[in-house]
């Protein structure tokens, strides 16, 4: 990673993302976008230097949407560009795929899932729509053939192959199911592809389900708890209230540098942890538990792996922190905005 690079952090509290510049091994804001209504997700064109955001409805006349802003290196500003109105409801996640030129989104609250072409920046109408019980995430394979949407409220991952046309044909059966009642929530590709990896909302697992990388099939074939037992939290379930009853409450993954763990975030117990990835991609359960940002529901990791920063929706800062191994070491805390959720490095 070179020495100077950016990290966007959505505050959906705030309806905003900050950008901020890092440097030496630390972070200064120096940008804040403004009036993205309940900004949750976003995804990152690099290569463009475009950053797609959905956005929750506001006033009457105002629809869910994606917002399309470009992104100035030099100052950190962010300008909107286009937008293309959701009218079903607002996305919880947003991904890019076929270098940029295709974007995908999950509705948790709609129910729905789509694919959608981008030429010059501007997000065309659908392509393709699936409906599932509140879609969680979605991300497409490296290669660009392959979807695959995940359904917390029908305890699946949805696959599909992405035709040339921007269609979606299932594969398979289509389906492959999460254990009852676990809620998948976040996914992540193995560095190979060979392995795609979910964190559950409910049970606060780590599920491995092997990928055939010419056909996209999956299959279920190890589990882990990314959850700190001595915590003594009880199973978590649709429409409960985790705060109230102490209940697991799983959110974010992403992958280490070298694939040998996945990181992985726990909201009740406000604590990042790492899950051991074996040779053969079975999953173990984490050692130790790093306190970190109120309620964490979104974190990323530096390109290179050395870096993570955590975001917390009850707290308005984030944190920075070294990566050694399994091991963080917390670098700096700074100002973000309220109800802080989701964090990109650029």
């Amino acid at each position: 990673m070179t020495d100077s690079s950016l990290v966007l952090v959505a505050n959906a509290g705030d309806s905003s993302i900050s950008v901020f510049r890092l440097v030496a091994g630390a972070l200064e804001r120096v940008f804040v976008a403004e009036g993205l209504t309940g900004t949750g997700t976003f995804a990152v064109d690099a290569k463009r230097d475009l950053v797609y955001a959905g956005v929750k409805g506001g006033a009457e006349d105002e629809p869910a949407g994606i917002v399309t802003l470009a992104l100035d290196r030099a100052s950190g500003d962010l300008t909107p560009r286009s937008r293309l109105d959701l009218p079903d409801g607002s996305i919880s996640y947003v991904a890019l795929t076929r270098d940029g030129t295709a974007l995908l989104a999950a509705s948790y609250g709609g129910d729905y899932g789509l694919v959608a072409p981008v030429t010059d920046g501007v997000v065309g109408e659908p392509t393709a729509r699936v409906s599932f019980s509140k879609l969680h995430s979605v991300l497409a394979s490296d290669d660009g053939r392959f979807v695959y949407f995940v359904s917390l409220g029908d305890d699946l991952v949805a696959a599909y192959a992405l035709g040339e046309d921007l269609s979606l044909t299932a594969v398979g059966d289509g389906t492959v199911a999460a254990p009852a009642g676990s809620g998948p929530r976040h996914l992540v590709f193995s560095a190979s592809g060979d392995a795609v990896y979910v964190m559950t909302e409910y049970s606060g697992e780590v599920l491995h389900y092997a990928r055939d990388i010419e056909t996209g099939a999956l299959e279920l074939r190890s589990a882990a708890s990314a959850v700190d037992a001595s915590a003594g939290l009880v199973f978590g379930e649709i429409g409960g209230d985790p705060v109230a009853n102490h209940a697991v409450w799983g959110a974010d993954i992403h992958r280490g540098a070298d694939g040998s763990v996945l990181w992985t975030s726990e909201r009740s117990t406000s604590t990042l942890s790492a899950v051991a990835v074996a040779g053969d991609g079975t999953v173990s359960a984490p050692r130790e538990f790093v306190p970190t940002e109120p309620q964490p529901r979104g974190f990323a990791l530096s390109p290179d792996g050395s870096l993570l920063v955590a975001a917390g929706e009850r707290s308005q800062t984030v944190t920075l922190y070294a990566v050694d191994g399994t091991r963080l070491q917390q670098l700096q805390q700074v100002e973000t905005g309220a109800g802080a959720n989701w964090v990109r490095f650029v």
